[in-house]
């Protein structure tokens, strides 16, 4: 991001009771100035992340029209991309630089500088795994309001802020799913490849790398995909299922 910081807060689940004892202890190690630093400035991250989920629905709709089968979180996107393209739009269009550093913002701590309306509305984002609704920010402002006030400029803009975090969390879910698919086209490729015999001229699926995994995920994303795919192929894949087989096993022994 070069000289603009991001913010980073993750979290789980908390119920009412413990969102609300939460926020109130939250407040309680704010303290605030009364503008934010330009570094804090969420827009240039909003861009980024808008990029990345552009990538994955491109990706999707490749994958797509070749008949990779895509994950149910996939299909969402691909549903909803235009509701995300509008709400980054309007966010980039509101939001100005100017609006922002003009901001309250906090003045010590690990967040030092980031408008505290910013900081809040990634806490809340963070600790509700993205269940918001009217009642759930009503009772996060009114518990973080009994240690310390915040600005009606503040409370306005909360939901400004609620589109970025919530953009950053759909971003992250793309990274999954991005590198879910191309786990799928690998195993694609290698089924039209070993089994299907195709000569490399009528092959759709090309893959020249290797087979490289970053994590389980995308071993077990691989895996499970390859396993659907061949059992279409019965005794003619037999082998390949065996190795799937192995594979999952040493999976298993390496997580006990």
């Amino acid at each position: 991001m070069g000289r603009y910081r991001e913010l980073h807060i993750s979290g789980a689940l908390l119920d009412k009771n413990q969102l609300s004892s939460y926020m109130e202890k939250l407040a309680s190690s704010h303290n605030i100035k009364n503008t934010s630093s330009k570094d804090t400035y969420p827009i240039p991250m909003l861009r980024q992340d808008y990029e990345r989920i552009l990538e994955t629905y491109r990706l999707l709709n490749k994958h797509m029209k070749l008949g990779i089968k895509i994950h149910s979180a996939g299909e969402w996107l691909l549903d909803n991309f235009y509701v995300i393209e509008e709400i980054v739009k309007g966010v980039q269009k509101e939001l100005t630089l100017k609006k922002y550093k003009n901001m309250i913002g906090l003045s010590s701590g690990k967040y030092e500088g980031f408008a505290r309306s910013y900081v809040l509305a990634y806490e809340i984002v963070a600790y509700t795994e993205c269940k918001i609704d009217s009642e759930t920010i009503d009772l996060v402002l009114k518990a973080y309001q009994k240690k310390k006030l915040l600005s009606m400029d503040e409370i306005w803009n909360i939901g400004l802020f609620l589109k970025i975090a919530i953009i950053n969390q759909v971003r992250e879910i793309c990274e999954k799913i991005y590198s879910s698919q191309i786990q799928k086209y690998k195993a694609e490729s290698i089924i039209e490849r070993l089994i299907e015999n195709k000569d490399e001229k009528s092959r759709v699926f090309i893959n020249n790398g290797k087979i490289n995994f970053l994590g389980e995920e995308p071993k077990y994303a691989f895996i499970e995909y390859m396993s659907y795919k061949l059992k279409r192929y019965g005794k003619t894949a037999i082998d390949y299922q065996n190795i799937l087989e192995n594979e999952v096993a040493k999976l298993r022994n390496d997580s006990n």
